[in-house]
């Protein structure tokens, strides 16, 4: 977690009190303070060969392949809500980012930016989630860096992340491979995430309990890929919803797209709750599920091997990708019309990831 990171074991008298203690600035200042907050959390909860070298960097030893990687910024509000934390979801969100390109994800660096007076028990559960769905995921956090700034220049904590990952020879997925003709997949139920945290940011108690769906989709990737050799493209809705995600398609692609509302999978609860609030689910945050594009002779093999895994269990057909030279976005609604579903003009529910 930056220099020095977790070398030989260290001695320093009295340990943190995770019970009452707080994040002091003297924790980001590069000291003997510093030193023990890394000793004593990051290095103890996130173990690892390559963490444990010290090192200002981690030098790794990559398989064949063509490298993958991507990095991220985790801000949301609250940082604890229904089914997860801002630990957990800065490993699976890098993964999934990861796991669109069909590569197999292997590290991740970690950056913590800290605001002194933040409680050092809630510090210590977020790097324990974090862990705990890095060691889940069959990954590592192999380097990173802890910042300390004063009151008030921050929001409790922010964590950046940047993930590695090895795609295959001869895989390709790119979401400017959609065709005319290609169908749309998503693999389960739109907006659990956003809601589950707009629930608690403005401790809404809704008569379902509603979590947010968070989660690691390598493995369904995976299972994906190898059932599906026509899948042209992947994608996470994650900020901004599907609606963001097939415009962007559409626009990389030079296409529209129909979808079908009646098909789009949602709980019920998580319907009711978006109307209760004036929101457009189409619009809101996932945090587990993906968006597949594939050739519509491969769409059966695809849905069948979804619906076999875990994760894609509510797996659909929403719809198919059509030519349009505006590349527009429409839904079939369920009145027997339709419309468009255009971009966001600004963010629906904003600290969201």
């Amino acid at each position: 977690m930056s220099a020095p990171q977790a070398r030989t074991k260290r001695t320093f008298g009295r340990p943190l009190n995770f019970k009452r203690g707080v994040i002091e600035l003297a924790h980001g200042s590069g000291g003997r303070a510093m030193a023990q907050l890394i000793d004593e959390l990051f290095a103890k909860s996130l173990n690892n060969p390559w963490l444990a070298q010290g090192n200002d960097q981690a030098c790794l030893d990559l398989p064949a392949g063509r490298l993958a990687m991507t990095t991220d910024s985790y801000v949301i509000s609250p940082l604890f809500f229904p089914g997860g934390d801002i630990g957990s979801l800065a490993v699976h969100g890098t993964v999934n980012d990861i796991a669109m390109s069909g590569a197999r994800p292997l590290h991740l660096s970690a950056g913590f930016i800290i605001e002194a007076g933040f409680p050092l028990g809630e510090l210590r559960r977020i790097v324990d989630s974090m862990a705990g769905a890095a060691h889940d995921a069959g990954i590592s956090v192999v380097t990173g860096d802890t910042k300390v700034v004063e009151r008030g220049k921050a929001d409790g904590v922010f964590i950046n992340t940047t993930g590695i990952g090895i795609v295959p020879d001869g895989l390709h997925l790119s979401g400017d491979l959609a065709r005319p003709g290609d169908r749309i997949v998503i693999n389960g139920n739109i907006g659990d995430h956003g809601v589950a945290v707009m629930s608690k940011r403005t401790d809404l108690d809704f008569a379902v309990s509603i979590v947010s769906d968070s989660a690691a989709l390598h493995d369904l990737v995976q299972v994906m890929v190898a059932a599906a050799p026509e899948l042209r493209c992947l994608r996470d809705p994650t900020r901004g919803g599907v609606a963001t995600t097939l415009n962007e398609i559409a626009r990389q692609s030079g296409v529209g797209m129909m979808i079908d509302e009646s098909a789009i999978p949602i709980q019920p609860g998580v319907a009711a709750s978006c109307e209760l609030l004036g929101l457009d689910p189409l619009y809101v945050a996932n945090e587990g599920k993906l968006v597949a594009v594939c050739g519509p002779q491969d769409v059966e093999k695809l849905l069948e091997s979804m619906t076999n895994h875990p994760l894609g269990k509510n797996a659909a057909l929403i719809g198919e990708v059509v030519a349009d030279p505006h590349h527009f976005v429409r839904m079939r609604t369920g009145f027997g019309g339709s419309r468009v579903v255009d971009w966001l003009s600004s963010e629906q529910l904003p600290r969201i990831c």
